[in-house]
């Protein structure tokens, strides 16, 4: 039997996404257990500074820094989001105290999850594709047929090649959002 795109791609997908939710609940859970509530209030810093500095990736893609291999910094990048949002995510905790950081929060989320797509979605069902075709052709499919047979999945890969019109503008309203919670704190909090 096959394995079918949804099992070997999206499933994977779906687990990371749900560890990143079990590993929130579980630490907030734990912060709340253990009487250590406060200690959420500055996980934001940590995390929100692992957020920035994986974007050096962004970076050495775009060839403004040359140093380091690209690989090297998309798995520093990977890396440091998901640390870096789980802390966030802890930060925000449970508690609903104001619009701007839950917008944010929302938005942060939202830009982890188009940013999964790209790197666990797009390149393996990619793969899967192409290697399916491969597969049918070496079968003895006519191209009509091997394209039949690979319809649904190339339908499925298209929707997804559509990630980066969503990541990009959505960190934005993350990052527009994050620095208006950050700018809030410094002023009510009497820090400037």
């Amino acid at each position: 039997m096959t394995k079918t795109l949804w099992y070997r791609h999206i499933l994977p997908f779906t687990l990371l996404l749900g560890l990143l939710a079990a590993a929130t609940l579980a630490g907030d859970w734990l912060l709340h257990r253990l009487n250590l509530v406060w200690v959420g209030r500055y996980l934001g810093i940590p995390g929100t500074l692992l957020i920035i500095g994986s974007l050096v990736y962004s970076l050495r893609k775009r060839k403004i820094i040359t140093s380091g291999n690209v690989k090297s910094w998309l798995n520093m990048h990977e890396i440091g989001t998901w640390l870096g949002s789980l802390m966030v995510l802890l930060h925000a905790g449970i508690h609903f105290n104001a619009i701007l950081p839950w917008l944010a929060t929302v938005a942060m989320g939202v830009n982890v999850i188009s940013g999964m797509v790209g790197k666990l979605l797009l390149a393996r069902s990619r793969e899967h594709v192409l290697g399916q075709r491969d597969h049918y052709q070496l079968r003895g499919l006519s191209k009509a047929e091997v394209e039949r047979a690979v319809f649904w999945d190339a339908v499925t890969l298209d929707a997804m090649t559509q990630w980066r019109k969503v990541h990009i503008p959505i960190f934005i309203v993350f990052a527009v959002l994050a620095l208006g919670h950050i700018i809030s704190i410094f002023l009510f909090w009497g820090w400037v």
